[in-house]
């Protein structure tokens, strides 16, 4: 097999072992064949009752910000400096409405998906033109008959932008079980740290298990 399937193979495994501790701590663990675990987190972010945070380096999904509902913590340095991102951070960070940042990222493209971007349009001109035009849509539909040129350059890259939105568009709405996500209180702590023992993953489940056990910080 080559060295990317027995990356895959090596993968699978400890997906298992860290599923299944998990699960003995008393975290769900929920997923959906075919689909990302953005995904996922974008529909169960819909569902929720109450207030979400999603903790996450992928800013993909900032596009599922919504006050005062849904914010994304976003660390830039580790754990310890995490930024709380909300419509106002995303107006003042990228120059755009709070609840645009798909369409921009479209236009602007984003390396870290392997998104090129529309070929001439940068940050500045993306944020342009979301903020003129208030929605890819209203881009494209100027862009039919429009002078300048941005919009020339939209005309010219629509095949992509099509494909990237597919890409780009986290679903909110997968068939997911109803699952019951309440942060576990009690734990077999001794049972849990002894499996963990065996995979060498004491420190990281024990620091887990001070977490779950520390509830809520107040300000």
């Amino acid at each position: 097999s080559s060295v990317q399937q027995q990356a895959d193979e090596a993968l699978v495994e400890q997906n298992a072992i860290v599923f299944g501790l998990l699960e003995l701590c008393g975290i769900k663990v929920v997923g959906h064949p075919g689909y990302e675990a953005e995904d996922v987190i974008g529909t169960l972010a819909a569902r929720a009752p109450g207030r979400v945070a999603i903790v996450s380096g992928d800013r993909d999904l900032f596009q599922l910000v919504r006050d005062p509902t849904v914010s994304v913590l976003y660390p830039r340095r580790g754990v310890s400096v995490v930024d709380t991102v909300d419509e106002a951070y995303i107006q003042e960070r990228f120059d755009i409405p709070g609840r645009a940042y798909r369409d921009y990222a479209v236009l602007r493209g984003d390396s870290s998906d392997g998104l090129p971007g529309v070929r001439g349009i940068g940050e500045k001109m993306a944020a342009s033109l979301v903020r003129r035009y208030g929605s890819l849509d209203a881009i494209v539909s100027a862009a039919g008959d429009g002078e300048g040129i941005a919009l020339g350059r939209v005309r010219r890259d629509r095949d992509y932008i099509e494909r990237a939105v597919k890409v780009v568009s986290i679903p909110t709405d997968l068939p997911l079980p109803e699952v019951d996500l309440t942060r576990p209180r009690a734990l077999s702590k001794d049972s849990v740290r002894s499996v963990a023992q065996g995979y060498g993953l004491a420190n990281a489940v024990t620091r887990l298990i001070t977490a779950l056990e520390s509830g809520p910080r107040r300000a």
